[in-house]
């Protein structure tokens, strides 16, 4: 509801999960599953339905306001419900699909209305993001519960994620499907780097990158400390991404405003959000990818960077825990404190041989992924719940 496949990763409130829902959709129709993925209409000009590819199509549907913000769509979620269940009603639906808990709440209702089974992906979980530091939202969390526990299906990326769902929110754990997002190889893939900074327009100079929104549970200070923590002075720090909610603005002026407190100022790029898929070009082009965040369901990036072949040092967070295998692919490191991750940064650099084997490790590993992986678990699941009784609202 608050987002669309069709907006640029890394621009607003667009993200992984924008990613994820393109990528799947796709996959699944290209191996037979029809989609149509309904997005709130957020533009005037913005046709009723866009065809991506054959069997995958968007459609926009009137709800509130055009220029809402995410903060105020949980006013028109109803009406959000009832576009799109004037358009489910009378056509071969045999499955809902729900990403991120304002559309779980829509798909909630929509189920009663029509006896269809709701599967639902979360992304993100209120009462994980408030431990982690973030905004306290007791209405969501509420409506998360209320949602969860009416779920036929509940995806989770990885086993931290069961746990959350079970811990926080007393989920069946029965009715979570474990469900990791996946990666395109044909893009992600290990290359030469020297030929990724020439076509960048980079020097040779030893080089970090953070790609993602900048927001606070993002953690890019964190990143930038690292720098100026680093044993060497020779390093510099890629950001690639754009001010990203409320937060985002205000958060970019305390990043640019560490820069100068600490004398960055020219050993620190700040890229605009770039197309997914050149993202490839500046993973390869990194020794080091950092992915410092005080909340991850799962973690894209460093997975995409995983299967560049490059090592990730991560905060030991969420979803990140399972998928960097520390001392092995990348690093883990605890807390906020941005000195340990110096320090893994700095052994890496000190010792290329052991970086280059982290990563050739990283993306035998990213290969465990892929989206028609993804898509294959999602295509059991829908069909087992196609022929399955409703799970009933507690």
């Amino acid at each position: 509801m608050h987002t669309s496949p069709l907006v640029q990763p890394g621009t607003g409130d667009s993200g992984g999960m924008n990613v994820y829902v393109r990528e799947l959709g796709g996959s699944l129709a290209r191996a037979g599953v029809p989609v149509t993925i309904y997005v709130r209409r957020f533009a005037a000009d913005l046709p009723e339905r866009v065809a991506l590819e054959p069997g995958l199509d968007v459609v926009h549907v009137d709800a509130g306001p055009l220029d809402l913000p995410k903060e105020s769509l949980i006013d028109h979620v109803e009406e959000f419900a009832s576009g799109v269940q004037s358009h489910v009603v009378g056509s071969d639906v045999d499955v809902l699909h729900a990403n991120y808990w304002l559309s779980a709440v829509a798909g909630h209702r929509i189920k009663h209305e029509l006896s269809l089974p709701l599967v639902s992906t979360f992304h993100t979980l209120a009462r994980v993001k408030a431990e982690a530091g973030g905004d306290d939202a007791p209405l969501r969390a509420r409506l998360e519960s209320e949602t969860i526990g009416c779920c036929d299906a509940i995806c989770a990326s990885n086993p931290v994620e069961v746990a959350q769902f079970v811990d926080h929110y007393g989920a069946d754990p029965s009715r979570i499907e474990l469900v990791p997002p996946g990666v395109d190889h044909a893009f992600f893939s290990p290359g030469d780097r020297a030929g990724a900074r020439a076509a960048l327009g980079l020097d040779d100079k030893p080089t970090l990158l953070f790609v993602g929104r900048i927001q606070p549970l993002k953690g890019l200070t964190v990143a930038v400390e690292a720098l100026a923590a680093l044993e060497r002075d020779d390093a510099r720090l890629v950001v690639v991404g754009g001010p990203s909610g409320p937060d985002g603005p205000a958060e970019m002026e305390r990043v640019l405003q560490l820069v100068r407190d600490r004398g960055l100022e020219d050993r620190i790029s700040m890229v605009a959000p770039q197309p997914h898929h050149a993202l490839s070009s500046w993973y390869r082009s990194a020794d080091v990818v950092l992915v410092p965040s005080r909340s991850e369901s799962f973690g894209l990036v460093a997975l995409e960077a995983a299967a560049c072949g490059v090592p990730v040092v991560a905060a030991a967070v969420g979803g990140l825990r399972s998928l960097v295998l520390d001392g092995t692919t990348g690093y883990l490191t605890e807390g906020r404190d941005p000195a340990p991750m110096a320090a893994r940064v700095d052994e890496l650099l000190a010792d290329p041989e052991r970086a280059a084997l982290m990563g050739a490790n990283a993306a035998n590993n990213a290969r465990n992924y892929s989206w028609a992986g993804t898509a294959g678990r999602l295509r059991r699941i829908y069909s087992d719940l196609s022929k399955g009784a409703l799970v009933e609202c507690a």
